[in-house]
């Protein structure tokens, strides 16, 4: 089996042609008539999880977040992509990406999220234009009713977060609307739902001012949303190619600390 063969069923089950326009998800690096070997799941690509795939022989890294996202003018040992790129060629092993394409899918990161959180009848929070079945965010709702504090701790507790910043809300929850990763631009159709909380990541100061006496905005970390897309990719792959490893890494946690 080669790498192509395997990119292709990535393309089939995470449709590249949902992702934003500025994004770059789907075959990254590698040469596709490459015979396959295995492959590593990380939610980035660093050194390290490069050394991992190495270590175990796995010559296929499968990412969330795309390592090649902007125009790449020099590919020497100058600069951390260079070397990335030109370390991976030296070792063939293939990159592929799922990034904002899984976000918008309805079993994707925010779809994985809802069910962590034991939410039900969930609908996509702001679907696309001509496809209300695909688009950002989630959101559902509780079975019973619990208080914010109790359902932040249980989002702590999920995620391995230690700390949630959080303002407003009307001190319960039942209705939850979320974005895994960078989602403050949904703040407004988390609100048009009448969600008591909204659960995302990135949020400035002056996002929090716009929480409500109504709906809470709570901020879950960029990384601790979106881990589980590692599950995800995972489970896709171990299923089509059942005879072959693969990892999810385990030399790789959120780049921010907490003290």
């Amino acid at each position: 089996m080669n790498i192509k063969e395997v990119t292709n069923y990535l393309d089939k089950i995470f449709h590249p042609e949902y992702q934003e326009d500025y994004d770059n998800s789907g075959f990254l690096l590698g040469d596709g008539a490459e015979e396959y070997h295995g492959a590593l799941v990380a939610l980035d690509l660093t050194e390290e999880v490069v050394d991992e795939a190495v270590a175990h022989g796995l010559n296929f890294i499968v990412t969330h977040h795309p390592f090649i996202f902007s125009g790449v003018k020099r590919i020497t040992d100058g600069n951390a992509t260079g070397r990335l790129i030109m370390r991976l060629i030296s070792s063939r092993i293939a990159v592929y990406a799922a990034h904002t394409n899984l976000d918008n899918l309805p079993d994707g990161v925010n779809g994985i999220l809802s069910e962590k959180l034991g939410l039900h009848n969930c609908r996509i929070l702001k679907p696309f234009a001509d496809n209300d079945q695909v688009g950002a965010g989630m959101v559902g709702e509780l079975d019973e009713p619990m208080p914010t504090e109790a359902f932040l701790l249980r989002i702590k507790e999920l995620t391995g977060l230690p700390t949630v910043r959080y303002a407003g809300g009307t001190g319960r929850v039942r209705r939850v609307a979320l974005c895994g990763g960078s989602g403050s631009s949904f703040i407004a159709d988390a609100m048009a739902t009448r969600a008591d909380i909204y659960l995302t990541a990135d949020l400035k100061y002056h996002d929090f001012q716009r929480a409500t006496d109504t709906m809470a905005l709570a901020d879950i970390g960029h990384y601790e949303s979106e881990q589980f897309a590692r599950e995800i990719i995972s489970r896709a792959i171990s299923k089509k190619f059942s005879n072959f490893a693969c990892r999810i890494s385990e030399r790789q946690g959120s780049i921010v600390s907490y003290i």
